[in-house]
């Protein structure tokens, strides 16, 4: 059992013996999948702030049957340039380095999603007045930061609905045409632990799929692989995925 998983075994059993919710660190694709792998004392779930946020806080206890109706210990943060006539061209990369120089852990941080050269960023409640009094600059631009309450839903991701021509339903297959790329560029990627199947690591490309799979491939994206929609005359499957 790794030290994560350890972990995991930890905040569970704090839960079945205290009798009420424990929250996790915000846990990226791979903690999800080490997280799926485990058997614990009690029902997990996890939320990331909106629908398919890819990092995601997971409870430990069911939280209907603790009686817990509290919010999950998640802001969102609206971090906009002060003027954005003369802003940077502002990039994940550039607002996840600005918090990460002010001291703050990867694991208190979930998704930055950029719309229109602002961030909005899901993080601990716990943390959200030290960005608001600290992040002053992201690159060479000023910004300001806010609470928001209610995620404007134009900035969430939007799935696209796309029809790929394919060979069959493994996964090795369906990843290659989505993105692109030949069969010797999407081994090592199995081989390195980046593709996922609703939250678990898969490492043998002749995984075949299931209708409403959720896949990530971490660096590309992520898709929900949406069934075979007909034959061409050569037999050939045309299946449907919604693309993020």
């Amino acid at each position: 059992m790794t030290d994560k998983q350890k972990r995991f075994c930890e905040l569970a059993n704090r839960s079945n013996e205290g009798g009420y919710c424990v929250y996790s660190d915000f846990l990226g694709l791979a903690e999800i999948s080490e997280l799926s792998s485990v058997r614990l004392s009690v029902s997990t779930t996890l939320w990331g702030g909106y629908e398919d946020a890819e990092r995601c806080v997971a409870c430990f206890g069911d939280r209907e049957y603790l009686d817990d109706n509290s919010d999950y210990p998640i802001h969102c943060v609206c971090i906009q340039p002060i003027n954005q006539k003369f802003a940077d061209n502002l990039t994940h990369r550039d607002f996840l380095g600005s918090l990460m120089g002010l001291g703050i852990r990867r694991e208190m941080l979930g998704d930055i999603i950029i719309s229109e050269n602002c961030g909005y960023l899901f993080c601990f409640d716990t943390i959200t007045e030290y960005i608001l009094q600290n992040l002053k600059q992201v690159r060479h631009t000023t910004v300001e930061c806010s609470i928001t309450e209610d995620v404007p839903q134009n900035i969430l991701p939007q799935p696209k609905n796309n029809e790929i021509i394919v060979s069959s339903e493994r996964l090795d297959v369906i990843v290659s045409a989505i993105y692109k790329m030949s069969r010797s560029q999407v081994l090592p990627l199995f081989h390195t632990e980046r593709v996922f199947v609703n939250g678990a690591v898969k490492t043998s490309p002749s995984t075949n799929v299931n209708i409403g799979d959720k896949i990530s491939v971490r660096g590309f994206g992520r898709f929900i692989y949406k069934g075979v929609l007909r034959h061409t005359k050569k037999d050939r499957l045309v299946i449907g995925v919604e693309v993020f």
